[in-house]
């Protein structure tokens, strides 16, 4: 998507909007905040779309609270006023933000469902990171768990809620394992025919509401790339569920 323009992204799904948030699915291939590639980003696209929709003179604000890979579509949350940006961002920083996502990954995890605790540090001009059993000196703790949903002979679709938001975590810490995510070629997945966008979705996001208090859950269900279509839109939905809350799903538009 390098060199394309605002104009050629089209319509971004939105799964829910009032006064205080905006949550959204994100397409595959766009930052979520703007780089130095000049690519178009979530942030610049939805600032645009909120001006033009609400007639917005002067600048419009949206506070980014997490980040998505560029690789990596799903559910994003933004905040469109500073008081609930700065209560999301706690909710993140005291862990009391849930993500979801879904992955697919070749071969299979040696146990059907477990917790992955790794250090992993960052090399920021690599733009990669290197996971480590033990501490280890600049590595921070990295921690998930996961659920495999079905699996076949070569690939399995495996549900992930994270603890820790890492960068690159649940590629790192699943190639780590030896089931690199499908067309994550950066973390040592082999080629794979067909399959342009690694095999990763943020399915959840869920918090309380930075003005209600209300508990509440945006769900999105991966679409779009070859990879989710090897399995039934039914297991995809059941692997979107695997650590949802009771009575999440029934806040949760789907995308």
């Amino acid at each position: 998507m390098a060199g394309s323009s605002l104009d050629d992204i089209g319509e971004i799904p939105v799964l829910f909007e009032d006064n205080h948030i905006l949550a959204v699915v994100k397409q595959p291939g766009i930052p979520s905040q703007e780089d130095h590639t000049g690519t178009p980003d979530m942030l610049t696209v939805l600032k645009r779309d909120l001006k033009k929709r609400h007639d917005k003179p002067g600048n419009v604000f949206l506070g980014l609270i997490h980040r998505l890979d560029q690789p990596v579509g799903g559910a994003m949350l933004f905040a469109k006023t500073s008081k609930a940006a700065s209560r999301l961002s706690e909710a993140v920083r005291s862990r009391n933000f849930g993500k979801t996502y879904v992955c697919v990954v070749h071969g299979k995890p040696h146990a059907a469902s477990g917790k992955l605790r790794h250090f992993i540090r960052k090399d920021a001009k690599l733009n990669q990171v290197t996971v480590f059993k033990q501490e280890a000196p600049e590595a921070k703790e990295a921690v998930l768990e996961y659920t495999v949903i079905s699996s076949t002979d070569r690939y399995s679709l495996v549900a992930v809620m994270l603890h820790t938001g890492r960068p690159h975590q649940i590629r790192a810490q699943m190639a780590f394992i030896g089931c690199p995510l499908v067309a994550d070629r950066k973390y040592g997945a082999p080629q794979t025919g067909g399959v342009a966008d690694i095999a990763l979705w943020s399915t959840s996001v869920s918090v309380s509401h930075p003005i209600t208090k209300e508990h509440v859950c945006f769900r999105s269900i991966p679409y779009g790339s070859k990879a989710w279509s090897w399995w039934p839109q039914a297991e995809l939905e059941a692997a979107a569920d695997v650590y949802l809350a009771e009575g999440d799903s029934a806040h949760a538009p789907k995308s």
